[in-house]
């Protein structure tokens, strides 16, 4: 057996002897989006109890809009700083002023256009509700740029700083929720603000630590504007399918159903996504670590990447749908339980998604994110039909068929494109006993380490 796969895991995944950064950085990720989810559950738990599934939908109907709105307008500045500033190291400060720049500039741009357009999609909504919603608009731009911070921060791999931004922004919300709720003023739009105000200490908190990796204030240039631009386009796909595999659900929902059914789905997708807690600790890392290394090297590290991180979630997954009642009833309430049968299906789409999201790091590493673009949104195009078709009809339900079955494809797609576009074979998804070993050996090593 080849050496290749063991070696390029103990870079990302798991070393067999002595605990190497990438594991260390993936571990850290992963305790870091567990926190993530925990004050996620938290707020979702408690706005859940306090306003009811219509209250619920109220809420999610006003705050959807800066971050959704920030990751489908980013022209690829993320994915480009991290791929530019890994092989173009010399160029780092000229990189990070255009990158922040233009995250600025389309921020503002995109948040004028989106409140021309929302009182069109809301329309289910009252006035107040859609009034409130143009308003957290104003926070587009801070988001923008604070997702090209994370990515020159994951650049330096300082991975710690860019998990701290995200855990933050759950940790501010939570204190302005509970701070509302011990006022008895827990309302749907006291709650927006709790949820929008919190982007705001991220963002100055973001500007600290990019600052402090030692970049020094640069003018931006038109030059620099193309150099990013020329790679950020042909990722800028990713980032627009990345974002509306995760939320085109709801905000075709938000539109097409009634709060109090928007309310209820909004519950169970986000019990579901708490699945993909390892593989997006795992992507965290790959991304960085891949770019720049050869091709024999990259399909290495994603072969190993995507057994591991699948199998961790498949475990996790079978347990929440056994307890999925269970968890509905007494962790949100009973006026939830119903939507069971939803959270089973978002359960195993959530798995798959993150196979595909892992897998598609191999073509954004060795410089190919137009063809996994095109492989992905071939495969997204099947959702949005289906969603205007089935939701209609079945309400929550044909939201999370419709995603399953655009998740199927996309990962059908994908994982042909290695050999259609890459020229090699795919990496083998299925876990094996080796991969056990591997995960095991790795965590009683860096659990030695800890010790000493």
């Amino acid at each position: 057996m080849s050496s290749t796969p063991i070696a390029a895991l103990d870079e990302v995944v798991a070393p067999r002897a002595v605990p190497q950064h990438g594991f260390r950085s993936v571990v850290q990720s992963v305790g870091s989006k567990s926190a993530i989810l925990a004050l996620q559950a938290a707020t979702g738990i408690l706005t859940a109890r306090t306003l009811g599934p219509a209250g619920r939908g109220e809420l999610a109907a006003m705050i959807l809009w800066p971050l959704f709105i920030a990751s489908v307008t980013t022209l690829g500045v993320p994915s480009s700083l991290i791929y530019h500033l890994r092989n173009r190291a010399g160029e780092r400060d000229r990189l990070v002023a255009n990158g922040l720049a233009m995250s600025a500039v389309m921020g503002v741009v995109a948040a004028v256009a989106a409140a021309g357009i929302l009182p069109w999609w809301l329309h289910r909504y009252s006035p107040e509700v859609i009034r409130a919603a143009q308003l957290f608009l104003i926070t587009v731009p801070l988001c923008s740029v604070t997702l090209a911070g994370r990515a020159v921060l994951e650049a330096s791999h300082d991975f710690a700083a860019s998990n701290a931004i995200q855990i933050l922004t759950p940790l501010v919300t939570l204190v302005g929720l509970v701070l509302f709720f011990a006022m008895h003023h827990m309302t749907a739009y006291a709650a927006a603000v709790a949820y929008i105000a919190a982007s705001i200490p991220s963002f100055f908190y973001m500007v600290s630590r990019v600052m402090r990796t030692g970049i020094r204030a640069a003018r931006p240039a038109l030059t620099g504007v193309k150099q990013i631009l020329q790679y950020g386009i042909r990722s800028y796909g990713i980032d627009i399918l990345g974002t509306l595999a995760l939320q085109v659900d709801q905000v075709l929902v938000v539109s097409l159903l009634s709060a109090s059914a928007m309310g209820s789905y909004v519950v169970v997708l986000s019990l579901s996504r708490m699945l993909n807690v390892f593989q997006t600790s795992v992507v965290m890392v790959l991304f960085p670590k891949a770019a720049g290394h050869d091709a024999e090297r990259v399909l290495a590290m994603t072969g190993n990447s995507v057994r591991i991180s699948g199998m961790v979630t498949a475990v996790c997954g079978a347990m929440v749908c056994i307890a999925g009642p269970t968890l509905l009833r007494v962790l949100y309430g009973t006026e939830y339980a119903a939507a069971a049968g939803a959270l089973r299906i978002l359960v195993l789409e959530a798995i798959l998604a993150g196979v595909t999201f892992v897998l598609a790091q191999a073509f954004m590493a060795l410089n190919r994110p137009g063809v996994v673009t095109l492989l992905q949104a071939t495969g997204l195009s099947l959702s949005i039909p289906m969603m205007l078709l089935l939701i209609p009809r079945y309400g929550i339900y044909g939201a999370a068929i419709s995603l399953l079955a655009s998740t199927c494809a996309r990962l059908l797609f994908v994982y042909a494109g290695f050999r259609i576009f890459l020229k090699v074979e795919a990496p083998r998804i299925l876990p094996g006993r080796s991969d056990i070993l591997t995960l095991m050996n790795a965590s009683s090593a860096l659990v030695r380490e800890r010790a000493r």
